[in-house]
């Protein structure tokens, strides 16, 4: 088969469409003929040697995919040869085939396109494990999104819509915010203009976020705990803001706050499994019936994906980029 691979860290150039061996599912595992696949942050860290696959995963980018089922391991059934799907992977979705655990695999929702199904899987599993699983996002409660128009806000807006909470957005313009507000955001913040501690505190008569979904990590630790109400949940998925932080234990203490912070790609597979089974049981069922969908900036060749990294790179997409298999 062919595949994205990565001879050595650096730019988006040095990503090569090039012959490699032909992956065999194991015990548990299908292989999937990958129709497209989706370019997330974490690709763009490990093609910069910043972010190693896990180990025993394809050393090819890529973490989601939907495709056709070609082939089942040993040990599957729920499962036939042909069947749609959309999966969660560890690695290997810039690829013509990847093989899949069986427990992350995901039909593609009805009324959602092939293609664009490969938009779901991250960002889904992600936003639930998340907002809901670890920070409990309750009806009636204020969700704050940092990076509210890329591919986890756009989502992170809809599902939290969905259950009834009031959700605030951070974004860079004007037509990002506005892109949020047709989604259902309810609170519009421009970073650049804007201080949003002060907003959301504005916005909630004091209150704060209940929710926060932080993608910048240490640029943003202190102002996120100003930010955060009485028993408030912080959730950090991202660093892109740095590693390091100074924590006000205090402010902390006096608001009964928590802080988790998660990764999805290395979790176990009994974890990933049980993250893809509540999204199945909880989030297709909005989808099937368009209370929410997948937000696709643009779709591009997978042979292209040096041009998908400079546009994720550059920011100025909305929602996901998607490189679709020869």
């Amino acid at each position: 088969m062919h595949a994205i691979t990565i001879p050595e860290p650096g730019g988006p150039e040095v990503l090569e469409w090039g012959e490699v061996p032909d992956p065999v599912p194991g015990e548990g595992e299908v292989l999937v003929d990958v129709v497209a696949t989706a370019v997330n942050r974490a690709d763009i860290m490990q093609r910069q040697g910043h972010y190693d696959p896990p180990p025993g995963a394809s050393p090819y980018p890529g973490l989601e995919c939907s495709g056709r089922i070609a082939a089942l391991g040993p040990g599957v059934s729920g499962w036939a040869v042909g069947d749609e799907v959309c999966a969660l992977l560890a690695g290997g979705g810039y690829a013509e085939k990847v093989v899949v655990p069986a427990g992350q695999l995901l039909p593609v929702p009805k009324g959602v396109s092939l293609v664009q199904a490969a938009a779901l899987p991250e960002v889904v599993c992600t936003v639930w494990s998340n907002v809901f699983m670890v920070a409990h996002l309750r009806p009636g409660e204020t969700l704050l999104v940092h990076g509210g128009s890329s591919g986890i806000g756009t989502m992170a807006i809809q599902l939290g819509k969905a259950v009834g909470a009031r959700v605030a957005v951070t974004a860079g313009t004007q037509e990002k915010l506005d892109y949020c507000a047709e989604l259902g955001a309810d609170i519009l913040i421009n970073y650049r203009e804007q201080d949003f501690v002060t907003e959301i505190k504005r916005a909630t008569d004091g209150a704060g976020a209940d929710v926060i979904l932080d993608n910048m990590g240490a640029k943003y630790l202190d102002r996120n705990v100003q930010a955060l109400a009485v028993n408030g949940r912080l959730a950090i998925i991202g660093l892109q803001g740095g590693i390091k932080g100074e924590l006000n234990l205090a402010m902390l203490l006096g608001k009964r706050a928590a802080i988790s912070a998660t990764s999805l790609r290395a979790r176990p597979l009994t974890e990933k499994a049980a993250i893809v089974a509540a999204v199945r049981e909880h989030v297709w069922p909005l989808l099937e019936s368009g209370h929410i969908r997948p937000v696709v900036d643009r779709e591009l060749p997978m042979t292209e994906a040096s041009e998908a990294h400079r546009v994720l790179e550059a920011s100025g997409h909305i929602g996901k980029v998607l490189l679709i298999a020869p």
